[in-house]
């Protein structure tokens, strides 16, 4: 439950949500996309409350990538369409070089045209979820939702999907939440929950100093890494 969130964010601004499980950072994002309406307080996007815009309207303003992929039983090509269903041909694969997945969509005999299988069964776990991505770029929306995009992805796939998150990112308002702190160390502002409340709100090494529970979670992590 969300007890009580104070913030404001600024066109382009990078948010990065962290704090321990229950905290509640994705019942933050099921608000946003109203799969719950707000019982107290109000959400607003360029000071409108959202309640106020029809559901379509509202969802959207968003792009979301989360860790697990949506992939459906199509081709590639509709996988990304999905993300703006009048897109060219040239559009998907703009979006798929910016999303580094051109490199392996090539390799496929039938290229774009690729039947992907039911949940996307042909693609590694790296592959979906640039995928998802150029789905996301193409869709051109001002807000994007990440949920911990690469937390399940080995390091070579790690690094490839985060050089298209970076062009995903580029002029976007950019709502993170982050299991691992060093996804999110480079973020403009970093909010840490706790119990539903914010309880700090600050940079990397301004929280490293002031915020005890921030403190301690970036050094659990960097002792289980060694």
């Amino acid at each position: 439950m969300i007890n009580k969130i104070n913030l404001a964010i600024k066109a382009g601004e990078r948010i990065a949500l962290v704090g321990p499980s229950g905290a509640g950072k994705s019942t933050l994002f099921q608000l946003l996309l109203r799969f719950y309406d707000v019982q107290q307080g109000q959400i607003m996007i360029d000071g409108m409350p959202i309640e106020d815009l029809a559901l379509t309207d509202l969802r959207q303003q968003y792009a979301l990538v989360s860790q697990e992929s949506v992939i459906f039983a199509a081709s590639v090509k509709d996988n990304i369409r999905y993300g703006r269903p009048d897109a060219s041909q040239a559009d998907i694969e703009r979006a798929a070089k910016a999303a580094r997945a051109d490199e392996f969509i090539q390799e496929f005999s039938q290229g774009y045209d690729t039947q992907l299988g039911e949940r996307g069964i042909r693609l590694s776990g790296g592959q979906k979820q640039r995928i998802a991505i150029a789905r996301a770029i193409l869709a051109e929306r001002p807000i994007l939702l990440l949920d911990e995009a690469t937390s399940a992805l080995d390091a070579a796939n790690e690094v490839k999907v985060k050089l298209a998150l970076d062009e995903l990112m580029h002029n976007k308002t950019t709502i993170i939440i982050a299991h691992r702190l060093s996804t999110v160390v480079n973020a403009d502002r970093i909010v840490v929950m706790d119990k539903g409340q914010i309880v700090a709100i600050g940079t990397h090494q301004e929280l490293m100093i002031a915020n005890p529970l921030y403190r301690e979670l970036a050094e659990l992590q960097l002792m289980s890494s060694m």
